[in-house]
């Protein structure tokens, strides 16, 4: 693939980091869903990103949130390749500001690489 991602290899995050953010605490990131897969635990669900009115929902979620704050989005519903939710919702992001965000590195998808690995689901 020879397509820019809107992401760069330092906003991707490894599931296995975002399990260590869960079992603390004192870290509280915004964990969004943007697809059909599953809640990932303490995310909100967005819907699948796809959809303009979807997208739209996300736009009015995030408006009030800090610029500064770590947001992290997830789709997982299949390799990301073919994935067409994690694009427009990683480019409003983009659009909007945020200076703290990450795509969380599902890139085969949710089952494989994070419930599989017993990481925490709502």
């Amino acid at each position: 693939m020879s397509k820019q991602e809107p992401w760069n290899p330092f906003q991707l995050m490894e599931p296995r980091n975002l399990a260590e953010i869960l079992a603390d605490p004192s870290q509280h990131p915004l964990i969004i869903s943007i697809g059909p897969s599953g809640l990932i635990k303490g995310a909100i669900a967005a819907n699948p990103a796809k959809e303009k009115e979807n997208l739209e929902g996300l736009r009015e979620m995030l408006l009030n949130e800090p610029k500064e704050r770590n947001v992290i989005i997830y789709c997982g519903c299949c390799p990301f390749k073919d994935c067409p939710n994690i694009r427009p919702a990683f480019t409003l992001l983009n659009q909007m500001g945020f200076k703290n965000h990450k795509l969380l590195n599902l890139s085969q998808n949710l089952k494989v690489n994070w419930i599989d690995k017993g990481y925490p689901m709502n």
